[in-house]
């Protein structure tokens, strides 16, 4: 790490300013294009021919454009910055060091810290480095939102660009405008072949998001070599279609250029912007492609001593900040965004005091809290032998929270009346385009964009949830998978749970869904047995906060349990519990099930005690939440002197093992299901509660015969 003088600061600064840019811009641009061509070379790893080409790029909206103060990172009406490609994560690191983003620790507190310190850029792609090889929002403050899979952080883009303008709706008030920022996204030709920013682009057309920019590098190369290979789609003409304001700026390195097309997105008033910027990988300027600066390789010593000649850089010196380019940024883009975070929190001082009901709700939702009360309407269901579907259940719930949690938003990808997730309440409404404060949102058939933009509406501040049928889950992975990787309480909501799908045969029955989402770290995946189980899973749902969730329902009717008959729904909250248990509460064989099977043990349970078996019944709706629990709960649930065991879901088994034990049985799916009625197919695959008594007893005698 050297730090140049300021003799040296003129005899860089000099160097190769295109198009007029002042030479301290182009100083600072090239400490970009250094910084990471030096942590490429040092991690022997990354990705540097973007950040370099993309530096002015950047800088420009950054300096120029971006409501954001690096003193107060999470200020709530900041502009986001989303940098989709991320791959070309130290573009977006030497941002943060450069403009001096201040430290949060976990909670949002300030920890006195630089975000991002110049040492963690020379450990780039290192264990415990604040720069990881893509950006991650929950490791690094500053990153907006954890970007790696080409494309989602475009959709999720779109979900921030909703959220401004779901809050604008509901908390502006006259000469207070307390939410109107902007989402602005940095994306490549990959972002752009990836089907997810095609569903994403063409709802953000139809709702008209004026306050959403892409910015398209076009940069016409990927891992494999040129776009030829594979692409050439006519992507403005594209946008077009979808409704888009498109503009084009012809050469990446300049700066008015920038500014011109940034001034033209802020004016647009009724549609999304998409800029599309000619650049070429490496050194940014379209009159030299250096075919060196590949995506995934680092250029090499001797190429960087050769690159930093051009740039008029001292050869040898590693991760230069030269004087000033620290304090170009604090000039504008520091200055300008404590001016405006300043300003916002004045305005909400006396916002609170002119409405104190509706400040108190936005303090409560940027914390990811909840307001007092908002559980009063979930009162027990009575016991009913013929009960309900647990979507329908669900969807009741639903209304009842959201009703009382005046920022849950959520909608279906075109599946709301089987879903059950239209929020019917007076007032609810839809969010359309001229009609931002809606509730209900429609996703269309875009599971994959309605994962990722559910990741921005929650990253925003609001609970958010989506909903579709289990099988569909396999197109909303990818961005589920990156709210639990980010530690949000995004919420997923899926019915249709398994082979009871019926006639609609193998590619609508779910199999092997609930065994991929339990397997996702930092995910919490519901699966309830009855009305009233439904109730205590939505109670968990809600006081999560730093956990994804999944919903899962059925489309048939289940039982409602007689509770005092049976053990209390409570214990839900520990993610198994005890429902009904043997004689003195000492079982002989123990049968777990979830959801609908729950009713397949507890008829199973009555099979056996007429053969004098003491049989204990266990729930275990969330195995996730389970598993945390301490060893002294889990013994009492299930004591490993209980060998003779059986689980039982209309799902894959594959991982109910560690439940049966060596000696237990597993009644379940090994196969894809079948087209017939619900009842048929149940019988044909063994989901009956003489199945499950065959399996117990089974069990029981490998346990009393020591065979295993």
């Amino acid at each position: 790490m050297t730090t140049a003088s300021a003799s040296t600061l003129a005899a860089l600064a000099n160097a190769g300013t295109p198009n007029g840019t002042p030479a301290i811009d182009n100083l600072a641009i090239n400490t970009i294009r250094t910084l990471s061509m030096d942590a490429v070379q040092a991690a022997d790893s990354g990705h540097p021919g973007t950040p370099m080409a993309l530096a002015p790029v950047a800088y420009e909206l950054w300096q120029s454009v971006l409501r954001f103060d690096p003193a107060q990172p999470k200020w709530p009406n900041r502009d986001r910055f989303v940098l989709s490609n991320g791959h070309a994560g130290m573009l977006l690191y030497s941002l943060l060091h450069l403009s001096g983003v201040q430290r949060l620790d976990h909670d949002g507190h300030p920890t006195g810290e630089l975000a991002v310190p110049l040492e963690d850029i020379t450990r780039f792609r290192q264990l415990g480095s604040l720069c990881p090889g893509h950006p991650e929002s929950h490791l690094t403050t500053g990153v907006e939102t954890t970007t790696g899979p080409l494309g989602q952080g475009l959709a999720t883009s779109v979900g921030m660009a909703m959220a401004a303008q779901w809050l604008g709706a509901h908390y502006n008030r006259p000469g207070y405008p307390l939410f109107d920022f902007r989402a602005y996204s940095i994306c490549g030709d990959g972002c752009m072949m990836e089907g997810i920013s095609g569903e994403a682009a063409s709802l953000a057309g139809h709702l008209g998001l004026s306050n959403l920019c892409w910015i398209y590098d076009f940069n016409r190369i990927t891992i494999e070599g040129s776009t030829d290979l594979a692409y050439n789609d006519d992507v403005a003409t594209r946008f077009m279609g979808y409704g888009w304001n498109v503009l084009r700026v012809s050469d990446a390195n300049d700066l008015p250029q920038l500014a011109r097309a940034y001034e033209s997105a802020q004016r647009t008033t009724d549609r999304p912007t998409l800029i599309v910027v000619v650049s070429h990988i490496g050194y940014g300027s379209p009159k030299k492609q250096d075919t060196s600066a590949a995506h995934g390789e680092p250029l090499g010593e001797e190429e960087i001593r050769v690159t930093k000649r051009g740039y008029g850089w001292p050869e040898d010196a590693k991760f230069l900040v030269p004087d000033g380019v620290r304090e170009r940024f604090q000039e504008k883009l520091g200055a300008r965004g404590a001016a405006a975070s300043a300003e916002w929190g004045a305005m909400f001082d006396a916002y609170a005091k002119a409405y104190p009901g509706l400040a108190q709700e936005v303090t409560t939702l940027l914390a990811r809290g909840l307001p007092e009360g908002w559980d009063k309407e979930l009162t027990p269901y009575p016991a009913d032998a013929k009960g309900n579907a647990s979507r329908n259940t669900s969807g009741q719930v639903l209304n009842k929270i959201a009703k009382s949690v005046p920022w849950m938003i959520g909608g279906s990808a075109d599946l709301a009346p089987s879903t059950k997730t239209l929020l019917t309440f007076d007032g609810a409404g839809s969010f359309q385009k001229d009609s931002f404060g809606g509730r209900n949102l429609h996703f269309g058939i875009r599971e994959h964009a309605m994962a990722a933009i559910i990741n921005g509406l929650t990253l925003s501040g609001l609970r958010a949830y989506g909903a579709g049928f289990l099988i569909f889950s396999d197109y909303a992975r990818g961005g589920i998978r990156l709210g639990a990787i980010m530690e949000i309480p995004a919420l997923h909501i899926f019915t249709h749970d398994s082979i009871y799908v019926g006639e609609d045969g193998p590619t609508h029955q779910p199999i092997e869904q609930l065994v991929g989402l339990r397997s996702i770290p930092g995910m919490h995946v519901f699966r309830p047995c009855d009305a009233n189980e439904v109730i205590a899973c939505w109670r968990e749902v809600m006081t999560l906060t730093h956990h994804a969730s999944a919903m899962i329902c059925t489309r048939q009717n289940l039982p409602t349990l007689d509770r005092t008959v049976y053990g209390s729904e409570s214990g839900c909250a520990q993610g198994a519990y005890i429902l009904s248990d043997a004689e003195n509460g000492e079982p002989e064989v123990i049968l777990i099930g979830s959801g609908s099977e729950v009713h397949l043990c507890l008829a199973a349970k009555e099979i056996l005690a007429a053969e004098s078996i003491k049989v204990r019944v266990v729930s275990i709706p969330c195995t996730g939440i389970f598993e945390e629990q301490d060893e002294s709960y889990r013994a009492k649930v299930l004591p490993s002197s209980v060998r003779a065991r059986v689980t039982c879901e209309a799902s894959s088994t594959f991982g109910w093992d560690r439940y049966a034990g060596l000696d237990g049985e597993c009644v379940g799916m090994t196969t894809f299901g079948a087209s017939a009625p619900a009842k048929d197919v149940a019988a044909h695959f063994g989901f009956t509660p003489q199945r499950v008594a065959e399996a117990a007893r089974k069990s029981l005698a490998r346990v009393r015969g020591g065979a295993r």
